[in-house]
């Protein structure tokens, strides 16, 4: 009998097939379903060899542009392939980080650091040269000459210890979003509870978004002495809840729930978010 084509649904209800998404990311024409079909793809971790190969084509699109020249559907591609688990596609994802487009190059960092390969330490690393030094902004662009808050958690995931001498100095970054990412990835090289110190202390800024950036990165990174202060942050209980769930996964993780007993600790998180519910 004939497989039925696999059918899923998205948050607005409209319904998609596997086929449809692959064929509509395939056409060259309507750069606005096939913008679409990569995200959705993604979204439902699509990970079948014909939309994996879909996709690293779209990484080479040349005829979605944005006014801006840079790629829309690139930056989508390299996005979902982030999510699909699929490790062929690194190459091609390394390639990315020679794009002219920032945002091509920050969505491709942040798969490779998904994917988790370590063929990617060594390209992420060369883009950190010329170091603080040269991580400036771009005349008239909202963002650096490259995406180091990507890159350096990235580097921070993928264990890449001979990087910690180029990361270092990226703590004294002028954008305190950036010193986040290094303090992050250097508490992930070096284990130093130091780190986290610094942004545990960062979610008592002024500003909203700093302190955002910091619960992130501190259930990015499952660091158990933060619960509490990320419970009592000046911000939405959705954020502290994705940050607490964050820390509670990490500890469990390395306490060996479920062959091992629930801890105290974890009790403890769980309490947390019950009160935040």
């Amino acid at each position: 009998m004939e497989q039925e084509p696999q059918q899923l649904v998205n948050a607005e209800g409209a319904s998609l097939t596997v086929e449809q998404a692959i064929e509509n990311l395939r056409q060259t024409v309507d750069t606005g379903l096939r913008y679409y079909a990569a995200w959705w793809l993604g979204r439902f971790r699509v990970a079948e060899p014909e939309a994996v190969e879909a996709l690293v084509l779209a990484l080479e699109d040349e005829s979605d542009r944005a006014p801006d020249g840079g790629y829309p559907l690139r930056r989508n591609a390299a996005r979902a392939l982030g999510k699909l688990g699929d490790r062929t596609v690194v190459p091609a994802l390394i390639r990315c980080l020679d794009c002219a487009d920032y945002y091509v190059r920050e969505s491709a960092a942040q798969a490779l650091e998904s994917l988790g390969d370590v063929r990617a330490v060594s390209p992420l690393r060369a883009l950190l040269d010329g170091g603080v030094a040269a991580a400036v902004a771009v005349p008239d662009k909202p963002h650096l000459v490259q995406p180091y808050n990507a890159v350096l958690e990235a580097l921070g995931t993928l264990g890449a210890t001979d990087a910690i001498a180029e990361i270092t100095p990226f703590l004294a970054h002028e954008v305190p979003q950036v010193q986040n990412a290094a303090a992050r990835a250097l508490y992930q090289l070096t284990g130093e509870a130091s780190y986290c110190d610094r942004l545990v202390q960062r979610l008592q800024e002024p500003n909203l978004q700093l302190r955002r950036s910091a619960m992130m990165d501190l259930g990015a990174i499952g660091y158990l002495p933060a619960a509490q202060p990320i419970a009592a942050t000046l911000a939405e209980n959705s954020l502290k809840l994705i940050a607490l769930q964050g820390v509670l996964q990490s500890h469990l993780k390395q306490s060996g729930f479920p062959a091992a007993a629930l801890t105290d600790e974890a009790r403890q998180v769980l309490a947390l978010m019950d009160e935040l519910l």
